[in-house]
């Protein structure tokens, strides 16, 4: 530590800048998670059963695909913002930081696609029947 002015020794150490676009970006992704899975759950209740021939004739219709790509998409978002935070607190490893964090965008990426992919195929080639 230098012997100069408590300001002088704080210098530098302050906020990185990104974190209230961070928080703000966390906040909103659970808004909207929120808002989808009530609009899932309420769809849901309103099919006459959950066989998979319904399921899926259900699922093939552009007003449901089309929110539910949706909600995918929010809540692997909102997964790889909150794992991020995790991250970065309590990995102190510069290079397991890095590594986790690529890990996880990887595997948030992945899998959102994939779930992305399974509701387009179902939506653009209809119900199997």
């Amino acid at each position: 530590m230098g012997s100069g002015t408590g300001i002088g020794k704080v210098r530098g150490l302050g906020s990185a800048g990104h974190g209230s676009q961070h928080w703000i970006s966390q906040r909103v992704t659970a808004v909207g998670n929120i808002l989808l899975t009530i609009w899932f759950l309420l769809s849901l209740l309103l099919l006459p059963n959950f066989e998979y021939e319904t399921l899926s004739n259900w699922l093939a219709q552009p007003l449901v695909a089309v929110p539910m790509i949706l909600m995918i998409a929010c809540i692997f978002w909102h997964i790889r913002l909150g794992l991020q935070v995790l991250i970065e607190d309590y990995v102190h490893d510069a290079g397991l930081k890095l590594g986790t964090i690529i890990l996880l965008n990887f595997y948030v990426i992945g899998t959102g696609a994939f779930g992305i992919f399974m509701i387009a195929k179902l939506a653009f080639t209809g119900a199997p029947a």
